[in-house]
């Protein structure tokens, strides 16, 4: 190639081919997020609601009863099932989530009534500010704060796996705080299985985009063991839930999987 055109002004073809590929890095990207948490399967045909009562409504309350509904499979999915699908004709239901009242230890929303639902409203203030952080020492410092003793290593969290995913990718390395972000926001929730007031396995289905350029988006299922402690619901000890089932919010899958439609409820009628 000529001096002359390698030391001037890039031509519109150079121009058009790096942004593709930086196009192509935001895709990567997030599917870096999903794929550090969600391995590709196919579908069991098994809805997790009658996973969930296999073997678990006549364990006695203890941890051999939490074990059991942690550990009940969910309906399985393919990774395409996160990224697409067609909007159901019927409603799956609706799951009231009570709103946070204030901000807690690690700038996570808090203030979550001792609830089911609070729960899930916990579950989702924790993966929120983790995702939108995007960040090693906030993960870090969010798991210390929100996590009871006996809880799972911060290294095996589904949530800290998916951070070290999404920096380790091209567009984790490739660009920067100004020109990456990554935005998650619930859009369902489940209650998998409780164990008294004071015990629930969680679950949130997030809406997840990432932009790099371009904005490439997903949907995430995630669950933990929530116990309430010191006057808030923190991440409880015991193995990790069994992987939630990632669907594109709306669909007749995610209705089929369990999830119900979020919606915020601020205690007034």
């Amino acid at each position: 190639m000529p001096a002359a055109e390698q030391d001037g002004p890039w031509s519109r073809r150079r121009l058009l081919a790096v942004a593709a590929t930086i196009v192509a890095t935001a895709l990567v990207a997030l599917g870096g997020l999903v794929i550090a948490v969600v391995e590709a399967a196919t579908s069991s045909g098994t809805s997790n609601l009658e996973a969930n009562s296999a073997g678990v409504e006549d364990t006695a309350s203890g941890p051999d009863r939490r074990d059991a509904i942690a550990a009940a499979g969910m309906l399985q999915v393919s990774a395409q099932d996160a990224r697409s699908g067609t909007p159901s004709l019927t409603s799956a239901g609706t799951i009231a989530v009570p709103i946070a009242t204030t901000l807690g230890a690690a700038e996570v929303p808090t203030g979550f009534p001792r609830t089911p639902e609070g729960a899930v409203g916990q579950l989702a203030a924790i993966a929120t500010t983790v995702l939108d952080a995007m960040s090693i020492e906030e993960t870090t410092a969010v798991y210390a704060a929100w996590s009871a003793d006996g809880a799972p290593p911060v290294d095996t969290w589904e949530l800290a796996r998916a951070v070290q995913g999404f920096l380790g990718s091209a567009a984790g390395q490739y660009t920067d705080r100004t020109t990456t972000q990554v935005h998650a926001t619930p859009v369902a929730g489940q209650i998998k299985g409780t164990d008294g007031p004071d015990w629930v396995v969680a679950c949130v289905l997030l809406d997840v985009r990432a932009t790099v350029v371009t904005e490439a988006r997903t949907a995430w299922g995630h669950c933990a063991r929530m116990q309430w402690q010191t006057g808030r619901w923190v991440i409880g000890a015991g193995a990790a839930p069994a992987e939630a089932p990632s669907t594109w919010p709306g669909t007749d899958l995610a209705a089929k999987a369990g999830w119900l439609d979020w919606r915020d409820d601020d205690g007034r009628r």
